[in-house]
């Protein structure tokens, strides 16, 4: 899933900082997890969407939204996600979460 030519995102936010952290995330989580095809990538990037909606986890948001749009789903599914969270994860999240999309998406 990686571009191997690039630093990945968390090479490139934790390098040498946090090696262990960076190979975790590189090759464990989008190295192993990932690609695993019991979920379609689409499926697993509504999921992490909703994760971190309803964590409140915002800062992830840009990445995975776009991740989403990549792996299928569309803004309509997912400003609809975001939107249906909002009665289960809580307003002042889903309106966060709706400021991030608006910014990506608009």
């Amino acid at each position: 899933m990686a571009d191997d030519s690039q630093p990945s995102g968390a090479q490139k936010a934790f390098g040498d900082f946090a090696p262990t952290f960076v190979h975790l995330t590189d090759d464990v989580l989008f190295g192993e997890v990932w690609p695993r095809d019991q979920l379609t990538p689409k499926e697993r990037s509504l999921l992490t969407v909703a994760s971190l909606v309803t964590s409140g986890s915002t800062e992830q948001l840009t990445y995975h939204l776009g991740l989403a749009k990549d792996n299928g789903a569309t803004e309509d599914e997912l400003i609809e996600a975001i939107t249906h969270l909002a009665f289960y994860a809580g307003w002042p999240k889903a309106m966060s979460a709706m400021a991030v999309a608006k910014q990506l998406f608009g």
